[in-house]
């Protein structure tokens, strides 16, 4: 990890008097409860040295890894042993079975009879099963669950649930109640009576009949009695019992060593791991009472990773090299080559306590005051806003008609920014009155003339500057005129299609800017750590001397870095597969702030926000901290504007102990003081995993940052490579401005806005101006240039420069009558979050979809409390419709490259009720009307040779296309001016290419093949424009025109890449960004597809065999050189058929 340097640049105070904060003087050793069923609590070691190096942490990670055969026992095992043994292999046999059968659950008296029978009659208590979680307590759960949940698991019907009540028994009862009281109420309205749970916890069943497979409508016989593969339920049951024979001969042998009398130690451990009620009223077994204080003053990072090492669940989950340290550091300070006013040294002072500025805050305001435009490129913290705060207060102190602009991606950045300025200028003699404010999409209609007309500063974004102020510039010379200074923060977001947009924004602004005789105004940006910010800048204004200052003198604290790694569920046994990286994120954000550390954990999408949110919920009732979860809070797109400023006030007044977000808040939104950061899986790109990584420490504190490892191919690579974390160099921005469709749309827009005379706008918009404005727009007598009727009366609309949304669902809680608005929901995703029946996610509860009003655009939901969610069952089928021009690939080859309408058609056609373990309780089906959207792409027809290498190697056909796409995707960027995300494919989903053959069509002779699917996909790859509407947005285009040289790299890319994995790395064949995690992936297969295509020979017998079967859940949890290669499974990839060409006629290119 790059180092991160931080400043300590204001000094806000924080409002702790409403958190669970201890007293001081009851925090000198922390106490912090863990679950009941992870293991009895061990003495700690209270002090270690606070200078733990990435060393020691390997060694001790080593150390907890590696596996040790079980001591063996001089002394036989005593009869309450043996009996011991007994009882657990009847318990063992009773609930493999159990799992057979559909909503069946396994609870205490549900099992009872049938393990007594089992053990000959001896009677089965609760203590017996506590003695068998004290020997293997990871591996067992054993707790009082409410009852009502229970019968949510076990509920036999499949269109609803029949617990004495419908729905609306589930709602809440009274109203006026807070959020948190509906919880109780909700509760209450069901049985509140409880039922112990009995499971293992170290691997599901795998069933012959997969119902998670995506198909049309479910066999209602697949549902009720699915058929599972018997040779695994005996290796299950084997392998359950050998781990308990050996649990018994490390417990016996550790007996010995101590001199203990093992039967009385087990009888003394047993309390720990019987039952506790979660319900006031039952009586609770003597244990030791968890603290209920956080301690106002936590401990060091080094100190509380050490006791965290020392927890029973702790298994060596911090990989080999995977613990970094990077030292504190000094500030380093500069002086000014001008003398600032008072009233700014005592606006500075006042406000942040600043009495000297930083070497990189001296240098960029002197070379601003000298009149360059200026680039700042240092790490997150470092006081960058001061920057451009110093000049534009010292513009108005000489002039008060000088303007400022400060553009940033996000509202949210752009409020925290003018909380900031309006802070200062109440300690500016003359100014204090000046008006300071946010111009956006929020803004009333009639508060926007007054702000135009009278603010000194306005804080906005692209999109304003774009849609409303350059359009109506006749209205806004007065500030465009004055205006001194334009900031654009965050630059390294302006990137790929984005960047290019924004360029040509930039250049429309200076170009009015300079017909009103300004010629003077300067541009300053701030960037994360990039490879080429000087000339990124340079490209996005259109402006040549630029200066750079990259050097940081802010001070850091103390930084650690851990890669910690999701368990496997057997600790010890990879074939057990890996645990929920869910609960891992939710476990350590827990522990963390018990232990006073103040944390923000990063997730990949909204959906994971809240899930995570959810299983943080759930693990501070299960350490009976409920109280603790009301000082969390969600932080994610679909809130509403109001909710998003009160958690960004909340969280910048210390009001908060720990937040959960998507990447809204990766850009500098100053949110107080952060202790921890937990970056919940891979965050797409190690430019992500920085950026977030920066966001702890921001009070010159020491800090953490952990990286939390899901299952999926990426996260394990990175697992197994923690190295190029710290070492792979920061990205290079690329904006493209040959991009005709882009640079037209902006030629149309300027036209309105001025009438263009290519002679004097060559400057702007390069070369190619005099022969797009000839064609694309329209003449006068006077030579110069206008708007083409059909872009008007408003050009700017027309020009969506990027991917948002303009219509949103209101989400209602009716909970209690309430009727309030909760959250907007775009319209793509409406369909997939909000049918009716489906559990939607707010802040971590649960509600019930209700009602969906289509003609209105709202849905209905009510809050509920259940323990299982919803997903939605759909598929998304990408094909060409029409062929515009085709390329001849290579002139070894007969392989052609087609481009031309693609048609991206979803539908969503049911949903399934799925518990917390993942298990289906049921499936509904829905009759929704597709979602079509169309764009412009290539693609290339996969060869008929290619099918049948692949075939007589029975390796996967989709598998290997999906790779073989990813392998160019990821190649795009060095032939095509791009961004992740501005082109995509169609990724294949694991559940239904990896599905097996049905135990009917295994067991017929007569038909050894099982049928084809119903959905059968062309065995062809697409590529398509992901923004840019129906006319695309001209990359994919461009990438039509470099095919050949492109799969020629893609080849070179997966030769020379060393991986032994046969589904690939991120190196060659993997996809950062792939919605299905690459699952569905050959490397090898890859290679032949992309050979053939270019007519090269192909080793057909270095080829690996695909050999065996295997199913979706096989390979979910697969990662590492271990992972086996797909074999070719069912035959969902059918050769592909020519696309109808164009009617006007189709180019082709030889």
């Amino acid at each position: 990890m790059a180092k991160k340097r931080k400043a300590e640049c204001l000094d806000g105070t924080e409002g702790r008097a409403a958190l669970p904060f201890a007293d001081e003087a009851h925090t000198t050793v922390t106490t912090v409860p863990t679950k009941r069923h992870d293991g009895p609590s061990r003495s700690r070691k209270l002090s270690r040295s606070s200078s733990s190096s990435a060393a020691s942490s390997r060694a001790s990670s080593a150390s907890r890894s590696s596996v040790k055969p079980p001591a063996k026992p001089t002394i036989p095992w005593p009869s309450a042993f043996k009996d011991l043994s007994q009882t657990h292999r009847a318990l063992n046999l009773v609930y493999t079975f159990c799992c057979t059968r559909k909503h069946f659950a396994t609870t205490f008296e549900n099992i009872k009879s049938s393990v007594e029978a089992q053990t000959g009659g001896k009677r089965l208590t609760v203590e017996d099963v506590a003695k068998v979680k004290v020997l293997i307590p990871r591996a067992v759960r054993f707790e009082a669950v409410d009852a009502g949940v229970v019968d949510v698991m076990s509920v036999p019907d499949s269109r609803g649930l029949k617990l004495g009540k419908t729905w609306d028994g589930w709602e809440t009862e009274e109203s006026g109640k807070d959020m948190e009281d509906d919880v109780e109420i909700a509760g209450n309205s069901m049985d509140k009576s409880e039922v112990l749970l009995f499971e293992f916890v170290d691997g599901d069943l795998r069933r012959e009949k997969n119902i998670g497979t995506a198909t049309r409508r479910p066999m209602e016989d697949n549902l009720k009695m699915p058929v599972y593969n018997q040779k695994h339920m005996l290796t299950l049951l084997e392998k359950r019992n050998k781990k308990f024979s050996d649990a018994i001969d490390t417990f016996l042998s550790r007996c010995q060593d101590e001199g203990v009398d093992p039967v009385a130690k087990l009888e003394a451990e047993k309390d720990v791991y019987l039952p506790v009620s979660g319900s006031p009223g039952i009586n609770t077994p003597a244990a030791a009472k968890l603290p209920m204080q956080i301690p106002k003053d936590r401990k060091s990072i080094s100190e509380i990773i050490a006791e965290i090492r020392e927890q029973e669940w702790y298994t060596g989950q911090i990989v080999p090299n995977g613990h970094r340290v990077f030292d504190a550091q000094l500030a380093i300070y500069g002086e000014l080559n001008f003398q600032l006013s008072q009233n700014v040294v005592n606006a500075l002072y006042n406000t942040k306590g600043i009495t000297q500025i930083y070497s990189h805050q001296a240098e960029a305001i002197n070379n601003l005051h000298d009149g360059h435009d200026v680039i700042v490129s240092t790490s997150t913290s470092s006081g960058k806003s001061l920057i451009y705060q110093v000049p534009m207060l010292c513009e108005l102190e000489k002039d008060s008609q000088s303007r400022g602009m400060y553009i940033f991606p996000t509202k949210a950045l752009a409020q925290d920014q003018r909380r900031n300025m309006e802070e200062l200028m109440q300690y500016m003699e003359g100014l204090e009155y000046t008006m300071v404010e946010t111009f956006d999409g929020d803004t009333p209609m009639e508060r926007r003339n007054a702000i135009r007309d009278e603010a000194r500063i306005i804080f906005t974004n692209p999109d304003m500057l774009h849609i409303t102020i350059l359009p109506q510039e006749s209205s806004w010379r007065t500030f465009l005129k004055n205006l001194k200074l334009v900031v654009v923060d965050e630059l390294h977001v302006y990137n790929g299609l984005f960047g290019s947009h924004v360029a040509y924004i930039m250049r429309r602004l200076r170009r009015i800017c300079a017909s009103l005789g300004n010629h003077s105004v300067r541009f300053v940006s701030c960037s994360a750590t990039v490879a080429n910010p000087e000339q990124h800048m340079k490209t996005i204004f259109g402006v040549n001397k630029v200066k750079l200052t990259d050097f940081d003198g802010s001070p850091a604290g103390r930084k650690e870095f851990i890669c910690w790694n999701t368990p496997f569920k057997d600790p010890g046994d990879p074939s057990s597969g890996r645990g929920n990286c869910l609960l891992e994120s939710a476990r350590l954000f827990c522990q963390l702030i018990l232990r006073g550390v103040r944390v923000i954990a990063f997730c990949r999408i909204r959906k994971q926000c809240e899930f995570l949110l959810s299983a943080v919920r759930d693990e501070f009732r299960a350490l009976d901290r409920s109280s603790v979860a009301k000082f969390v809070m969600g932080y994610r797109g679909g809130y509403s504007p109001q909710d998003r400023r009160q958690i960004e006030r909340e969280m910048f007044e210390g009001k908060l102990l720990g937040i959960v977000a998507t990447s809204a808040l990766e850009l500098g939104v100053d949110i107080g003081s952060l202790d921890a950061v937990i970056s919940h899986g891979f965050p797409f790109s190690i430019s992500n995993l920085r950026q977030q990584s920066g966001r702890a420490g921001r009070r010159n504190k020491d800090s953490l940052s952990i990286l939390v490892g899901d299952s999926y191919a990426t996260d394990q690579h990175y697992m197994r490579n923690p190295d190029e974390l710290f070492t792979k160099p920061n990205c290079e921005l690329q904006v493209d401005l040959q991009n005709e469709l882009v640079l037209e749309g902006h030629l149309q827009c300027a036209a309105f806005e001025m009438p263009i005379h290519p002679e004097e706008d060559e400057q702007y918009f390069g070369p190619q101006l005099a022969q797009l404005a000839s064609t694309r727009l329209v003449r006068d007598n006077m030579g110069f240039y206008h708007c083409h009727e059909r872009f008007r009366p408003q050009p700017a609309r027309c020009v969506q420069i990027r991917d948002v949304e303009q219509e949103h669902y209101a989400v209602i809680d009716t909970t209690n009558n309430r009727n309030a608005v909760i959250e907007e929901v775009e319209d793509r995703r409406v369909f997939f979050t909000l049918y009716e029946g489906a559990i939607f996610l707010h802040q971590g509860h649960t509600y019930l979809v209700k009602e969906l009003n289509t003609t209105l655009r709202f849905a209905r939901v009510v809050r509920v409390q259940v323990d299982w969610t919803t997903r939605q069952r759909d598929f998304t089928d990408i094909d060409p419709i029409e062929t515009e021009a085709i390329r001849k690939i290579s002139d070894k080859s007969n392989s052609r490259a087609f481009f031309g309408a693609i048609k991206i058609h979803t539908v969503v056609y049911g949903y399934f009720k799925v518990d917390k373990k993942g298990r289906i309780l049921d499936a509904v089906a829905l009759d929704n009307p597709p979602i079509d959207i169309f764009s412009k792409g290539l693609w290339l027809d996969v060869p008929k040779q290619a099918l049948e290498i692949l075939a007589s190697h029975n390796l996967n056909a989709a598998a290997a296309i999906h790779a073989a796409e990813h392998a160019v995707m990821s190649l795009l960027p060095t032939f095509v001016i791009s961004s992740p995300g501005d082109i995509r494919t169609e990724c294949k989903v694991a559940v239904k290419e990896l599905k097996k053959p049905s135990a009917q069509s295994q067991n017929n002779q007569e038909d050894r093949l099982p049928p084809p699917p119903r959905r059968q996909r062309p065995a062809r790859l697409t590529f398509y424009d992901a923004k840019g509407g129906v006319s695309g947005s001209g990359i994919a285009s461009k990438a039509f025109e470099f095919i050949d040289s492109l799969l020629r790299r893609a080849v070179a890319r997966i030769e020379s890449c060393t991986c032994i994995t046969p589904r690939g790395c991120v190196e060659c064949v993997c996809d950062e960004r792939c919605p299905e995690l690459n699952v569905v992936m050959s490397k090898a297969g890859a290679g032949v597809v992309l050979k053939s295509l270019l007519g090269m020979e192909i080793d057909v017998d270095a080829l690996p065999w695909g050999e065996g079967e295997m199913g979706a859940q096989d390979v979910s949890y697969a990662d590492g050189p271990e992972g086996r290669e797909l074999p070719a499974g069912l035959a969902t990839v059918v050769e592909a058929v020519e696309v109808r060409g164009k009617a006007g006629g189709v180019k082709v290119y030889e």
